[in-house]
């Protein structure tokens, strides 16, 4: 077996690991099915769809369904635990309407630039090796696990609060945060359709504030999440925190900022235009001025 095949199996296993772990913190202090908690199952469903739909995936050599996936888990768990969790107050209808939202939004974008473009080049490398290429799917899974484990844990919890200064403040941030990260990916769109700017980088509008300002509203609408689902957590449901830690981190450590910022410095790296943006313009944080 190659190296980087048994390195994806290794990866596919600490996956797995990492979610059951998550599944039975969460389960905690949770509703229940048939003695099953809520939570764990909705978790274990998170991962299995990522399995099913890689089969097909694989077997076309296709990626066209890997971001529409991902974004219908979030919306078919979010909606099972809602279903499957008796007396869910506000807090936790309101919190998943919100996921709904930003998935609805998130995936169509998505799918729909694939589509424009017909493939995604992060897959050509990949698509080939099994290993490699179901661990990509299983990485999904566990990604949309971390990512809404607390609104899964507020929409399960037996512990019920009502809306509070934590909603209306989390509120207020992820409104902020869906709000920059949608003007951001309209930019940027709008830019790249414009045949003038072929060939040239982005540096208008928020981009003149932030290098990365869609990464900047991605995190900040989970922030605002994190907030409205503190009031409810108790005992090991805490762990449900790593949520906006996880989403920062893979955007400013792993697969959001670094491959970008390399892309880019390859296209334009040298050139006095874009050495003056990135000197004057954050990576992140947008400034004020």
């Amino acid at each position: 077996m190659k190296d980087k095949s048994r390195k994806a199996l290794i990866s596919v296993g600490l996956a797995v690991v990492a979610a059951v772990l998550i599944a039975w913190a969460g389960s905690q202090g949770g509703s229940e099915i048939g003695g099953f908690p809520v939570f764990a199952l909705g978790v274990a469903a998170a991962m299995l769809i990522q399995w099913l739909v890689f089969i097909p995936s694989f077997a076309k050599q296709t990626e066209k369904f890997y971001d529409l996936t991902g974004a219908l888990t979030y919306i078919s768990i979010t909606v099972f635990l809602v279903l499957a969790s008796p007396g869910i107050d506000a807090r936790g209808m309101l919190l998943a309407a919100m996921v709904v939202l930003w998935s609805l939004r998130l995936g169509g974008f998505l799918f729909l630039r694939v589509m424009k473009h017909g493939k995604d080049d992060r897959f050509d490398e990949l698509k080939p090796d099994f290993a490699r290429y179901l661990n990509t799917w299983t990485l999904q899974g566990l990604w949309v696990v971390l990512t809404a484990a607390l609104v899964w844990v507020a929409i399960t919890s037996d512990k019920k609060v009502g809306l509070d200064a934590f909603f209306w403040v989390g509120l207020a941030v992820w409104i902020l945060g869906i709000t920059v990260e949608i003007i951001a990916d309209v930019q940027k769109t709008r830019f790249k359709n414009n045949p003038d700017n072929q060939g040239h980088f982005i540096s208008t509008g928020l981009w003149s504030k932030s290098r990365h300002p869609n990464y900047f509203g991605e995190i900040t609408l989970w922030v605002g999440v994190a907030i409205i689902a503190l009031p409810v957590l108790q005992g090991w449901q805490w762990a449900a925190l790593v949520s906006p830690v996880f989403v920062t981190l893979l955007l400013t450590k792993g697969s959001g900022v670094p491959p970008l910022e390399e892309k880019a410095d390859r296209k334009w790296g040298g050139q006095p235009d874009y050495e003056e943006y990135k000197k004057s313009t954050p990576v992140l944080v947008p400034k004020l001025s």
